[in-house]
């Protein structure tokens, strides 16, 4: 699995009447806003239903079941993104996962480090704390070239940009700045959530050092559960911030006080896991490996082209360019003077479901949605 996407081969029926059935949200609503929170994933859902029923009469009586969930959504991660299940660590959110690479590593005044102006602010607010604390940032724009972005690598001890910008919809060269990360010696970390589940994208074959996900978006997982990786080598560089009683290797003989770190990326895990969260995003993506991401990417790319152009055709203003290697599942667009909070309210009436953000009326569609979904919301637009 590379960075790239393949165009969907497969015979019989579109993805979106295959896997209906596993969206009960289709019943109600026309879910077009992945990018904030998804709707759950009927796997997902049942795994995290049968935790409960099962923690509901026998407490704890089956903790080696939790023991494998939590090992079974390392495996299926790494799998998900071609690393190896010792380069996953269990964490709470994407922005635990870029914190604890911000945080752990050992900055000192006068280091520099790249990163983007249109961030995330979970991509964006570490890195202006290291600047306050003496480490220059510089700063770059997401449509910078990649001429620009290398200059700026030169020297730079860590680069962090998102796969998928969050407003935008911008899909970031990944591989492309990946090369020159390697080339720079320059720490690649990538904030992954806008993108990892409806796109491929393989850490080795990009040169990712870092990737920090959580499950409630584009994986149709549950909120509070996520996904960090950072690759063998870069865990001798990477303190865990957090310490518990699980960052151990012996984290399992509650007698012992020997501190020595966890040989794999467990010891940035701190305490207990959200458990039922790790039953949910387990599920979730070993149900989209099920499906294979490679053949979800085309089709997600297609139904934010039809928002595109159809937005367009109506007189909205699009939210950047959109081309075939930068398009992803986000697509934003205005209309003034018509407010975007009224036109979400708009659609929300309809059964229609998109967010406002900064003034845009943001969509973020899904492999499930069908054509005729995007057609209806095409023609509620004011």
């Amino acid at each position: 699995m590379g960075c790239e996407f393949v165009e969907d081969g497969a015979a019989g029926l579109p993805l979106w009447q295959r896997y209906a059935d596993q969206f009960p949200v289709r019943e109600r609503l026309i879910y077009l806003n992945h990018a904030a929170v998804a709707p759950l994933s009927k796997p997902a859902a049942d795994a995290m239903k049968r935790l409960a029923d099962d923690c509901l009469t026998f407490g704890s009586l089956h903790y080696g079941e939790w023991l494998a969930a939590y090992e079974g959504l390392r495996v299926a991660a790494a799998k998900l993104m071609g690393a190896d299940r010792s380069e996953i660590a269990l964490v709470k959110n994407t922005s635990e996962g870029i914190a604890t690479v911000a945080m752990g590593l050992d900055w000192k005044p006068g280091d520099r480090m790249v990163g983007f102006r249109e961030e995330f602010p979970a991509n964006y607010f570490p890195w202006k704390r290291l600047e306050e604390k003496g480490v220059e940032v510089t700063w770059l724009s997401v449509t910078d070239s990649l001429d620009r972005i290398d200059e700026a690598a030169k020297g730079a001890r860590l680069l962090a940009i998102s796969f998928v910008q969050f407003l935008s919809g911008r899909r970031a060269p990944i591989q492309a700045i990946g090369e020159i990360c390697r080339r720079n010696r320059c720490i690649y970390l990538v904030d992954a959530i806008q993108g990892l589940g409806a796109f491929p994208l393989d850490v080795r074959a990009c040169g990712v050092d870092a990737l920090a996900a959580d499950g409630h978006k584009w994986l149709l997982g549950p909120e509070g559960c996520g996904i960090l990786y950072i690759n063998r080598a870069l865990q001798d560089r990477v303190e865990p911030v957090e310490f518990g009683w699980t960052n151990v290797a012996r984290y399992d003989d509650y007698a012992s006080r020997d501190m020595t770190l966890r040989p794999d990326a467990g010891r940035y895990e701190c305490g207990t896991l959200n458990t039922i969260g790790c039953f949910g995003l387990k599920a979730s993506i070993e149900f989209l490996l099920e499906i294979g991401v490679g053949e979800i990417a085309p089709v997600v790319l297609n139904l934010g082209d039809r928002i595109a152009k159809g937005v367009q055709a109506r007189g909205y203003e699009l939210l950047g360019e959109r081309t075939p290697e930068t398009g992803a599942g986000i697509v934003s667009f205005r209309k003034p003077p018509l407010e975007a909070a009224e036109i979400v309210r708009k659609l929300r009436a309809s059964g229609m479901i998109t967010a406002a953000r900064a003034g845009w009326v943001r969509t973020s569609p899904h492999f499930y949605n069908s054509p005729s979904e995007i057609d209806q919301l095409l023609e509620t637009l004011p």
